[in-house]
């Protein structure tokens, strides 16, 4: 859960893979009409958001789980399962779903990300039960051979070539966050480690399918021109025809040690196009966070580096012109710990060490000095603004309340975030901030291009 200013930056920070392109990454939490939920006899949790202004509706489902619930020496299988999904049933054979939604003049996806695996449809209202019909079969129905698995682990590993393996700033991305979780599995990337990937096959991939798709691990989030009786209507008759295939179980994931030293990773690349200092810190996520702290770390983010009135664009892009660009970002929608993130891009000619000192020094400032009551009232209307005109868009609505749901959150929590982003105070962010920026909580990643030395 975070605010939408967020959801704009984490989208450039790549949160989730998804199915054919990058998915947007995880939404924020925004109010909006007068949601309803429901449970179906099978465990299936069903959230309608009535939006009449266009008779189009979005379909969502999102599975309760993603890379971080892989098996031990598996890294990859959530998302290389996302992609077989496509793969057809006996009822619906491969490509059936696709070419459907096509001939409808719909639109679907599918992404992974750490805690969660989701696939979408957007049609036209009196296509709903279709999509409902065919999302429910996929949900049961999967058929996987090895001629349709082998070719499709050679497209996941041509993606992580392009995507990571290609590109140095995701290549630093992935060792940052290798480095950051030195037990947890966030610090093993959602497309999986090469080595592992090639080792997927067939038997892997019905073993996870079985035992995390089942309704009673789902949650289907419906948005657009609907009533909640439609939808129960359609639910029951689709999903409620599914048996449970037993209880999941609770989600149990090694906890990241205290951490005592800060750590540094280097990575100089001729590929690189200018160079970059990134500097991640493990911090609470809503999900495990006290009271409003993360509320203050959302804020705090706004503050220290929102856009062009942040303090660390004022100062080190503006007064001292020393970077191209820098700003911050909180990761919050995490089920377990989670990220904050400050970065900054020299100027030509600006060496690194020159411009870690600065961000240093007003990271200090904000945690000696807290924040003013004028960045405070900004922030708050900004953040609550931005969140309110998201509700124009109808997928952005079923995300919030999505991503939420599978990350330990409820539909109240969505619906109050504004509201408790109002009662924050100073006092709280000044706090949030000695909590976050602790040195030996962090990782600084340097990109550098191959003619500039290591620092």
């Amino acid at each position: 859960m975070f605010s939408l200013s967020r959801l704009m930056v984490s989208a450039l920070v790549t949160a989730t893979l998804s199915h054919g392109t990058l998915a947007q990454a995880q939404p924020a939490n925004i109010t909006g009409p007068e949601v309803e939920t429901f449970t179906l006899n099978n465990g299936l949790q069903v959230v309608v958001i009535p939006d009449h202004r266009a008779p189009v509706v979005t379909h969502m489902i999102w599975y309760k789980v993603g890379a971080a619930d892989e098996p031990e020496g598996e890294s990859g299988i959530a998302h290389f399962l996302e992609h077989l999904m496509f793969k057809g049933t006996k009822t619906h054979p491969g490509g059936a779903f696709s070419a459907m939604v096509s001939e409808l003049g719909g639109q679907e996806n599918a992404f992974t990300s750490q805690d969660y695996t989701s696939y979408y449809q957007r049609v036209a209202k009196e296509h709903l039960p279709t999509v409902m019909e065919f999302e429910a079969d996929r949900m049961t129905g999967l058929v996987l051979s090895d001629e349709v698995v082998n070719p499709e682990r050679d497209v996941v590993l041509e993606e992580r070539r392009m995507r990571t393996d290609n590109d140095p700033g995701s290549r630093l991305s992935e060792a940052i966050a290798a480095t950051l979780f030195v037990n947890h599995p966030y610090g093993t990337p959602i497309i999986g480690w090469q080595h592992e990937i090639e080792q997927l096959d067939r038997a892997n991939a019905l073993s996870f399918y079985d035992r995390f798709y089942t309704p009673n691990n789902a949650i289907v989030v419906v948005a657009g021109d609907v009533t909640t009786g439609e939808v129960r209507t359609l639910a029951e008759a689709t999903y409620g025809k599914i048996e449970r295939r037993g209880d999941v179980g609770p989600r149990m994931r090694p906890a990241e040690p205290d951490l005592l030293a800060a750590r540094r990773v280097t990575l100089a690349d001729p590929r690189a196009r200018q160079p970059s200092l990134t500097r991640t810190y493990i911090v609470p996520s809503y999900a495990n966070a006290e009271g409003r702290q993360a509320h203050a770390l959302d804020l705090l983010a706004f503050i220290l580096g929102g856009g062009s009135t942040s303090r660390l664009h004022r100062s080190l892009v503006a007064d001292q012109s020393i970077a191209a660009s820098a700003g911050s970002y909180y990761q919050g929608d995490a089920l377990d710990q989670s990220r904050f993130v400050v970065y900054a891009i020299p100027r030509e000619n600006i060496d690194m060490e020159r411009l870690e000192k600065a961000l240093d020094a007003e990271l200090s400032k904000i945690v000696k000095d807290g924040v003013t009551a004028e960045e405070l009232t900004r922030a708050k209307k900004r953040l609550v603004a931005e969140t309110i005109y998201a509700q124009d868009s109808q997928t952005t609505l079923a995300r919030a309340y999505g991503t939420t749901l599978t990350t330990g959150g409820t539909v109240e929590d969505v619906k109050e975030w504004p509201s408790v982003i109002e009662a924050v105070s100073a006092e709280e962010i000044q706090a949030a901030a000695k909590l976050a920026l602790q040195i030996n909580r962090s990782v600084t990643g340097l990109l550098l291009t191959e003619e500039a030395p290591p620092q």
